[in-house]
Formats: structure tokens, C-alpha cells, sequence
């Protein structure tokens, strides 16, 4: 168990909003807090180092006492209240689709110590107190069966019953279970009291979670009236199970379980369940499903008024433990304290938060010793909850993120890989790259996250006269876009400091902060792929996946788009003739030479991992200037999928190797405004490169005061 761990209940905030701590701590001693801001969170030596500095606040000399809080996974949903009596018999019914049923005992449907279920040997059974009856037939995996159990109350027998609905044969199993009845709360995909419960659990904890998916679970008396009948092609979006009896027993979905997923009827006529939702009437259950963990609040930080806008950490300390629970400070909405806005990917950190890497090894560990780096890796401990570029125990990829849990990877320090001889940093700890070099340059910004530009849309930027990302913007709502493109398209300077930017499309939940969600289908780069029919965002209703698929290619955003992926190194970029027209040629400023960025913190140079070019066809600007082009990547650097159409022919109709480059680009806009992007992941390593002496340092200081007015 890690010994003290925390996370809060919100990225961000403005001043006046409160941020809530919550944090575990095995040890008997109380912890204390600290306000710090963030302005280098690479631990790597030949960099700055982590840098942050003390800041005074409410939490100065205080403790908290430590205790520990738990968490427990798996999807289920509950029903709010208790079913009503059924003396004279009963019957407990479901479609089902197992995905693991040999893994143990698995509830399907559960009534106080009643249940059907799937047992350890992976055959239906019925459960009922000590007595259990078992079909003769064991489950097959990802097959639909309609299952049940019934009790006859005249002759006290218990039956359960499968019936495969494509093929195979039906398979009965009974035993003598006399005086039964049917009394407290239902329980689909789940089970109170089950046997598989860890040791300490709450006596009326849930387990023995089901991992597949449900359809039309329903509870009927021993005359076949309908005591509960729950239809979960309604209220999709929600979180809510209806169910369609009179009685309304309706029942609250718990750790996200993933809905909008293709029944027993599906059968490819439509690909969306708005329109055809008696074909989405299932709901995949998981046991390593979750959401919030729910802990209890330790502390609260209301955000001063005169607190500036910054990236900050609280770091908490007990018994020799550290943790730094980061979050972003915004200015008030309309009043900008700078003339720049730094963009902070939050969608994109929590949507790869606690990613697994298969190239994870134990020995990077002697290098997060050596440079006092983070010590925890999700690889080592999965039991906190998976990203999205993982799978769930049954294979099925994980399509909701959710920030209500400690995130490893959002933390100073953090090293996504121990390899190379780079940093080996994404997400937070990478973009501090951009903060520090700004540090350096004496520039003053503003940060807006994700969340402030879903939430408030151009406005959240509008005041700015320089709006930026940083290294790895990745995943957007339609908001987030829109905000964007009306910034730029106003007669904003935009700039895009990264890779892979503005690639996948996501969606928030109506009700339930902090979750997003991501279906990956039919292109892209993906770490799974969406099942046939699972497509369109159960949260939204809208065509998840690209955003390229969605007609609104990255290229169309920033003027490069994704078109090469390799692992953590970098190249250089070389000036092109086109850089040195006047229009142009200030960018290169007091730069000598015409390779630029063959140095950095980031694979050891500032094209590298992910890289993005210019198209003319997929949005780019036809007056866009190509001014550098990254050359010399090496053969792991391959073209991404969505560009290939056979084995001899792209989409660009351009030889393999052509497509594998970023290009660096400026344009100007109809409205005045101006565009500088870089097309690479690893752009932003070199900013603070050798003290912020660099060519890479010098060529984005000379477009951003340019841009600046300076």
C-alpha cells in the first residue's frame, strides 16, 4: 500500500473557488501541508531540476491526521429501495454476454442473499443462502444467453436456466431450497456480502462484481407479475437504470459502467443508439470499473484573490512520505493579469492518467532513485485504476477517465519512461518545460486548463493577445475547438507548441464532474479499438474517435495535423528557403545556421515522438510558410494508420518516408491574427535547454514578443 497518497476534487479554479484534499496516510502521526508554485516539475539534473517555490496560505502550520481510506473498483448498479415481497415465489431474469467467466464468482442479479450469478467453475447457478443450484452447462465467453432463476414455492425448488441465443443447446441445474423469499435491495452486476469481499470490508459491502455486459435484467413474482423490469436503452447519458414496472425501482449506476453498448439485437442496421435504441439495451459491467473513489476531505484551499494565476502543488509530508497533489490557478473570468495565456491540457492528462506502459521494467526505478523523481508508476500499481490506453481485466479498452482518484502521472517528478538519455516526461511534467523557459525570459502568462475553455469558450481567452498550448494538446471537446478557431479566427496570435494536437474527440458527462469519455473507432493510433456499433459517445450521443472522422482534421485547427509516431527521440529541424522571405526571415532573428533544435531535454531534440505536418487538403492555410522541416528521424518513426490505404498507397499520395516529418509553419489570418506552430511532442524539452541560451529559445522568443507587440 502506498504509504500516503492524495488527489483533490478539481484540476483548477479561480480565485474565490475552494479545492477539496483528499489523502490516505498509513502512518499514526498527523501530516502537514504546503503551497507551493510549480515552475519546473522535470527532476532530470542536466536540466533546471524541480523548481517550486513557497507560497504563504491557509494551510501554514497546520496538520491533518492521518488515516487510512479505501477504495474499492467494479461497476454495479443499485436500486433505491427495497423490492417488494414475494412470498409465493419468484423469478430473476437477464440477457447476458460474459467476458471472464472461468475469473470466479460473478453476480449477475442479486436480492439480499439471493442471486444469480456465475460460480467459480464459470457455469450459471443460483444462490440462495447455503444452497446453490448449478447448470449443467458451462458459459462460453463474449456469446449471449438468456439466463434465469426461478423459485417454486409449492415443491421448494430452485432452478437456474441458460439459453444460448445463436448456438448451442439450453442447460438447467436445480436443488431443494425451501421457505425462500425475496426481500431488500436489487443489485445488478454485483452482490452484497459476497464470499470474494477483502478482509475489513463493510458488512454491507459489495462484491463479486460481473465482468460483461447485462441487458433487460428483471425480477418477476411466482404468478409472473413484474416486480422490476429495468430498460437500459433509456436514459443512456445518465446514470440512472429506469425501471419500466409501475413500482419505479429505479437504480443508480456506481464507478461509470460503460452504456451505449451494442444488445442482444443489435445487428448492424444502425451504427448510433439515438436512433435505433432497443439495439443498445446493455450495459458493460467490469470489475476494475472506477470512477471517484469517494474518499473524505482532509483539507480545503479556497483560492485567494491575490493569488496569481500559475501552476501550484500542495505537498503533503509525514514520516519521511512526500505527495504533490498539483493543480491551476486561473484568473477571474474577463480579467486577464497578462497579456499571454498558457493552455494546460488537463482533458489530456486525465485521459491518459495512470497509464500502464507495456515497456514498463523495474529497472527505471534505478533512475527515479538516482534523480529523486516520483516514486509510484500505475505499472506497479494498477489496483489505483487504469487510463484509457489500457484494458480493462476482460480485455475491453477503458473509455472513461476520470481525475477523482490520484493520478500518478500528474505529478512533478513523474517519469512516463526510464530509458534514454532524455528526461522521459509527457503531460505535466513536460509542460513545465514551457513554464520554466518562460520563467526565464522574464515572460508573464495566465493558464486556462481544459476545463475553463469547455466551461466558458472563447471568452475564457478572448482578452489575450497571445493565446498558447503546450507540448501535447491532445484531446478536445467540440467547446474546446470552437473556443479556439473563434479566437484565432478574431484576430488572435496562436501558438502551437506541440504534437499530436486536437486528435481525439471526447465528452463530459452532464452530471458527473470529472469524467470524460473516449471511444477510439475506425482509424487512428489507438491502444484499443471501439467494438463494431460502439462508436458514438454514450454521453454525449455524439460520433466519438478523430476528430479528423468528425470533419474537422487538426490541420483545420492549427495548420499541422498528426503524421508520424515513434518512441521517446527527437531530431532536428532544418531552415527551409521559403524562412528566408522577409515576411519571415524575423522569426530566425540572431540565429546562425539552418539546423535548429538538435539539443533538448525531450529525446535529445525538437522534433521527435510525435510529429505533425502540413496539408493543404486536411485544413492547412494555402498561405501557410513552411519555414523548417524535421528531417533524419530514425526507422521506429513510422507514418500514422490514418494516412495508409494500402501497403503501397497513402492518403497523401506521397512516398512513406515523405509523410514522416514535422514541419514548422506561419501564417497569417483574414482578421490580422497570426499562427506559429511547431508540430512535435518534444518541442518544448529544448526551451529551457542550457539556461534558455538556444536556438529553439531564441526563435519562439522572437515569434512570441512579435506576437506580444514587443
Amino acid at each position: 500500500m502506498i504509504p500516503l497518497i492524495g488527489y483533490s476534487d478539481r484540476l483548477s479554479g479561480r480565485p474565490g473557488d475552494s479545492i477539496a484534499f483528499k489523502v490516505s496516510s498509513i502512518a499514526h502521526e498527523p501530516f502537514t501541508a504546503a503551497l507551493l508554485r510549480s515552475i519546473s516539475a522535470d527532476p532530470n539534473p542536466m536540466g533546471p531540476g524541480i523548481i517550486e517555490r513557497p507560497v504563504a496560505s491557509s494551510l501554514d502550520g497546520n496538520s491533518y491526521p492521518s488515516r487510512r481510506q479505501p477504495f474499492f473498483a467494479g461497476s454495479y448498479a443499485i436500486a433505491d429501495n427495497d423490492i417488494a415481497s414475494a412470498d409465493n415465489g419468484f423469478r430473476l431474469s437477464a440477457l447476458i454476454w460474459p467476458t471472464l467467466p472461468l475469473k470466479g464468482a460473478q453476480a449477475i442479479l442479486s436480492c439480499g442473499d439471493i442471486s444469480l450469478m456465475i460460480d467459480e467453475s464459470g457455469a450459471l447457478a443460483g444462490q440462495a443462502g447455503d444452497r446453490r443450484a448449478v447448470s449443467s452447462e458451462p458459459l462460453h465467453s463474449r456469446a449471449w444467453y438468456r439466463v434465469s432463476l426461478t423459485y417454486d414455492a409449492a415443491d421448494g425448488t430452485l432452478t437456474v436456466s441458460q439459453e444460448p441465443l445463436k448456438h448451442g443447446h439450453e442447460a438447467h441445474g436445480t436443488v431443494i431450497a425451501p421457505g425462500l423469499t425475496l426481500s431488500g435491495k436489487p443489485i445488478i452486476g454485483a452482490m452484497e456480502n459476497a464470499t470474494a469481499l477483502r478482509p475489513g470490508d463493510a458488512p454491507h459491502a459489495i462484491g463479486a462484481h460481473f465482468n460483461g455486459k447485462i441487458e433487460a435484467p428483471a425480477i418477476h413474482d411466482g404468478d409472473n407479475g413484474v416486480l422490476a423490469a429495468w430498460d437500459f436503452s433509456q436514459g443512456i447519458s445518465t446514470t440512472m437504470v429506469q425501471d419500466t414496472d409501475p413500482n419505479g425501482l429505479h437504480a443508480q449506476l456506481i464507478n461509470l459502467p460503460a452504456r451505449a453498448m451494442t444488445g442482444a439485437a443489435w445487428n448492424g442496421d444502425d451504427m448510433c443508439f439515438r436512433y435505433r435504441p432497443e439495439h443498445y439495451g446493455a450495459i458493460h459491467f467490469h470489475d476494475d470499473d472506477i470512477y471517484d473513489f469517494g474518499w473524505e476531505t482532509d483539507f480545503s484551499f479556497t483560492i485567494p484573490d491575490d493569488l496569481p494565476s500559475g501552476a501550484y502543488v500542495v505537498r503533503i509530508r509525514c514520516n519521511g512520505h512526500e505527495e504533490a497533489m498539483p493543480f491551476f490557478v486561473c484568473p477571474p473570468l474577463g480579467k486577464p493579469n497578462a497579456k499571454l495565456c498558457v493552455l494546460v491540457s488537463t482533458f489530456t492528462y486525465v485521459i491518459y492518467g495512470n497509464y500502464a506502459r507495456p515497456a514498463y521494467h523495474e529497472s527505471w526505478h534505478g533512475r527515479v532513485a538516482e534523480w529523486d523523481a516520483y516514486p509510484w508508476n500505475p505499472a506497479a500499481h494498477p489496483e489505483y485504476g487504469l487510463s484509457t490506453y489500457n484494458f480493462h481485466g476482460d480485455g475491453s479498452g477503458i473509455c472513461h477517465a476520470s481525475h477523482k482518484r490520484p493520478l500518478f502521472n500528474v505529478r512533478p517528478g513523474f517519469l512516463t519512461t526510464g530509458i534514454g538519455e532524455d528526461s522521459g516526461l509527457r503531460h505535466f511534467p513536460a509542460d513545465g518545460h514551457l513554464l520554466t523557459w518562460l520563467d526565464q525570459q522574464g515572460i508573464d502568462y495566465d493558464i486556462i486548463t481544459d476545463q475553463e475553455l469547455h466551461d466558458d469558450g472563447y471568452a475564457a481567452i478572448a482578452p489575450y493577445q497571445v493565446f498558447t498550448t503546450g507540448s501535447h494538446p491532445e484531446y478536445h471537446t467540440a467547446q474546446t475547438l470552437d473556443a479556439i478557431e473563434t479566437y484565432r479566427d478574431a484576430g488572435g496570435n496562436f501558438m502551437y507548441l506541440g504534437g499530436n494536437g486536437f486528435y481525439w474527440r471526447i465528452a463530459l458527462h452532464e452530471s458527473e464532474a470529472g469524467a470524460l469519455e473516449i471511444r477510439r473507432g475506425e482509424g487512428g493510433i489507438r491502444a484499443w479499438a471501439a467494438e463494431p456499433g460502439e462508436y458514438f459517445n454514450a454521453f454525449d450521443g455524439n460520433y466519438g474517435g478523430m476528430w479528423r472522422r468528425n470533419g474537422r482534421a487538426p490541420q483545420s485547427i492549427a495548420g499541422l495535423g498528426f503524421t508520424a509516431q515513434g518512441n521517446f527521440t527527437g531530431s532536428y529541424y532544418r531552415r527551409l528557403e521559403a524562412s528566408k522571405d522577409p515576411a519571415v526571415a524575423w522569426i530566425f532573428d540572431g540565429i546562425e545556421g539552418d539546423i535548429i533544435g538538435d539539443f533538448g531535454l525531450s529525446g535529445s531534440g525538437a522534433a521527435g515522438f510525435e510529429l505533425d505536418r502540413a496539408d493543404v487538403r486536411l485544413g492547412t492555410p494555402e498561405n501557410a510558410v513552411i519555414i523548417a522541416r524535421s528531417e533524419n528521424h530514425d526507422e521506429e518513426t513510422i507514418m500514422v494508420p490514418e494516412e495508409m490505404l494500402t501497403h503501397i498507397v497513402n492518403w497523401s499520395l506521397q512516398t512513406t518516408r515523405d509523410l514522416i516529418h514535422a514541419d514548422m509553419i506561419y501564417y497569417q489570418t483574414p482578421s490580422g491574427g497570426q499562427v506559429f506552430s511547431t508540430g512535435s511532442i518534444t518541442y518544448c524539452g529544448c526551451l529551457p535547454w542550457n539556461g534558455g541560451n538556444n536556438n529553439v529559445s531564441k526563435l519562439t522568443e522572437n515569434v512570441l514578443r512579435r506576437f506580444l507587440g514587443k
